[in-house]
């Protein structure tokens, strides 16, 4: 089992199991006397036993965190936030409410810390994504990296099985796309492989066992891993895609992400096959963007974007607004190009080996 504690200069992440009773203290590291514990409608209850394990130190909740994180709840959390006094932000659940821990940290300057329940990885980064009039913005700063993560194992535990799935597959995705960033690093490669491993194995083992908390360890440490690789380096196409998707047209976060990821995978191939060849190894498949997709096949995820309520319809949109402004990525982003890689994910084509030529 994982334990450990890992500082840097502007971040502190505690990873274990029951460490959810160190929260109110490690708040407190960080100067944080009456905060605001945020999370989705959801996450209600647990977010009421985290202010009960704060005692004293919590200032009230709010349970309105809402995917792609909309300046409108941004706004009434400040609200709110003003209303109870509170000094600081705690974020329990998973990218959603961390989003909005984020926005509300970054605009008060107010200390933050998150409890991850999901497999996100999003706190351990300097990045948020915010909706406004249907468009997803992605900004990056010192002032939005939570100041603390406290990972308990143990509020991993009842996640769903397709969220589960669905969850650590978005986390797969930062490690993916940090395999062929340009500003990689040999220290960026050793995460993002050991990262794919970690979370291939714990949803094998997962999916064997639904009661091993070790394969919850495993898919949690994995998450952390590709986090960071997201925090460390630029991301290409693949999130270009599914933050214009989710932002611009309402598609859910992390399983936008398992759907899309193989097809991007295959979409890049040919221009980055030392990436792929790394991320085959990890993954433990022969090929990783048909393997990774036949992976998510044999443990129940989605691998159809209509699945999702997207249309083929749709399809020249997207590729419009994702060519419009896009990420550095190994293959030219091209229209044409984007409009198969969109039409392939729509109808859930099954991925082969060749497509990587294409």
């Amino acid at each position: 089992m994982h334990s450990f504690e890992h500082d840097t200069d502007a971040s502190r992440t505690v990873f274990g199991t029951g460490t959810l009773s160190r929260v109110r203290d490690e708040l407190r590291r960080v100067g944080g006397r009456r905060a605001l514990v945020l999370s989705t409608p959801g996450q209600r209850a647990l977010a009421t036993r985290v202010a009960g394990v704060l005692g004293d130190a919590a200032a009230g909740t709010f349970d309105g965190a809402a995917q792609h994180t909309p300046v409108e709840v941004t706004d009434a959390a400040l609200a709110r936030a003003k209303e109870v006094a509170a000094d600081s932000v705690v974020s329990v659940g998973g990218g959603s409410t961390t989003g909005l821990g984020k926005a509300l940290a970054s605009r008060t300057g107010m200390p933050h810390l998150v409890l991850p329940t999901t497999y996100a990885g999003s706190e351990v980064t300097p990045l948020l994504g915010e909706t406004a009039h249907g468009e997803k913005v992605t900004r990056t700063g010192p002032e939005i990296l939570p100041e603390v993560v406290v990972y308990d194992v143990e509020l991993t535990t009842t996640l769903p099985w397709p969220v589960t799935v669905t969850s650590a597959v978005n986390a797969m995705a930062h490690a993916v796309e940090a395999l062929y960033a340009d500003d990689r690093t040999a220290d960026s490669d050793r995460m993002a492989a050991e990262g794919l491993g970690a979370l291939a194995n714990g949803l094998r083992s997962l999916q064997r066992d639904p009661d091993d908390v070790d394969a919850r360890a495993d898919l949690l440490y994995g998450a952390w891993l590709a986090g960071r690789c997201l925090g460390t380096v630029g991301m290409g196409l693949h999130h270009k895609l599914c933050h214009t998707l989710g932002g611009s047209f309402g598609l859910p976060h992390a399983a936008t992400h398992t759907v899309v990821l193989p097809h991007a995978m295959a979409y890049n191939a040919a221009a980055a096959p030392e990436a792929m060849s790394a991320a085959a190894a990890a993954l433990g498949v022969g090929d990783a963007p048909s393997g990774l997709q036949a992976l998510v096949v044999r443990l129940g995820g989605p691998i159809s974007l209509r699945d999702l309520g997207f249309d083929l319809t749709d399809v020249p949109r997207a590729a419009a607004l994702a060519t419009a402004r896009p990420y550095p990525n190994p293959r030219p982003v091209e229209h044409d190009g984007l409009v198969e890689l969109l039409t392939h994910a729509t109808d859930g084509a099954t991925i082969h080996p060749e497509q990587e030529n294409r």
